[in-house]
């Protein structure tokens, strides 16, 4: 029914799945994903230079890709939203959301008048001896107003506006083993992000102030000092890094083990790293639960431009595939 109403309103075939947009500076990425069946599709990842100054750049972007014929996500940056972890507030359903607003507003960087507040409940069983909680999303509005305006000026049907944190959790789904929890662990050019799902619900998500360049920057002075050009023992280069890696991630597992008995973690997968980072392997010596690479090709249908990225352009591609993993049943 959906796509036969677009199909009026566009006057063309209404693509199936999302086309999933996340706009960084003067680069645009964008991926059609699609699921079929058990094994998702990634259709096409690609990106482009725009120009943010001059309205209609992202118009020619949308148009080459036939925009007009997609519901779109687009992503939110980090700057732009937090994320807090708080008890559902006691009142009925119909008034969480204002109780939710007046909890957080001393916990956020920004004004709460000034922010898009929605939530994300953590489901536990009946019986569990804790208070329910949830996660609060507080979007600045003005980040959000200014991204639904650029979309309808390019002439893109803007359907959802996600964050990396849920994308995050769609793409950890994946990985799930039956009855078993996963940790998925991402690196990327503007930091880390550690999830936690269970029957594909977020339960943890941490963000981590470390990013890729900084670990293969430590790669790469690790492999000079072997190669003899430099006197730099590898050690000492990354292990401050990979120690701080290590912390956040047995903090998490101590966290989840005290707080969701329900449940128990089966693996840790650990997104794409340039090969001279070895941070894998460092996890894999250090912790008592499997640590395991992420394939996307065992889960999913790549393009075939795919085994042209590199770990950097994967690991950003990531976010966006995730999103677009989407299911319309889901609120957020």
């Amino acid at each position: 029914m959906v796509k036969a109403l677009l199909e009026r309103v566009l006057g063309q075939e209404a693509r199936a799945g999302w086309l999933v947009v996340e706009l960084n500076g003067k680069t645009v990425r964008l991926a059609h994903v699609h699921r079929q069946g058990d094994r998702p599709a990634v259709e096409f990842a690609e990106r482009r230079a725009w120009d943010p100054g001059e309205p209609k750049s992202l118009e020619r972007i949308a148009r080459e890709f036939g925009a007009g014929r997609f519901q779109c996500i687009a992503l939110l940056p980090r700057t732009d939203y937090q994320m807090l972890l708080v008890d559902v507030p006691a009142v009925p359903a119909e008034e969480i959301k204002p109780a939710l607003r007046w909890r957080i507003k001393d916990m956020l960087e920004f004004p709460v008048d000034e922010a898009t507040v929605d939530m994300l409940e953590l489901p536990v069983p009946q019986d569990a001896p804790r208070a329910r909680q949830m996660y609060a999303i507080a979007a600045r509005q003005q980040a959000v107003k200014a991204t639904a305006e650029r979309f309808v000026k390019a002439g893109m049907n803007l359907s959802v506006i996600d964050i990396p944190d849920t994308a995050h959790r769609n793409l950890a789904g994946l990985f799930e083993t039956e009855g078993r929890g996963v940790t998925v662990l991402t690196v990327g050019e503007e930091g880390g992000l550690i999830t936690v799902t269970f029957k594909g619900e977020l339960y943890l998500s941490r963000h981590l102030d470390l990013t890729v360049q900084q670990l293969s920057v430590a790669g790469g002075a690790g492999e000079a000092a072997g190669s003899g050009d430099l006197t730099l023992d590898t050690g000492n280069v990354q292990a401050p890094l990979f120690e701080r890696v290590l912390v956040e991630m047995q903090r998490t597992l101590d966290h989840c083990e005290r707080l969701y008995p329900f449940f128990s973690i089966g693996r840790v997968v650990v997104g794409p790293l340039p090969e001279e980072v070895g941070l894998r392997e460092h996890l894999a010596a250090n912790l008592y639960l499997p640590v395991e690479t992420m394939e996307l090709a065992r889960v999913m249908r790549l393009p075939r431009s795919a085994s042209a990225w590199a770990p950097a352009e994967r690991s950003r591609f990531l976010r966006l595939i995730g999103a677009g993993l989407r299911t319309e049943a889901k609120v957020h």
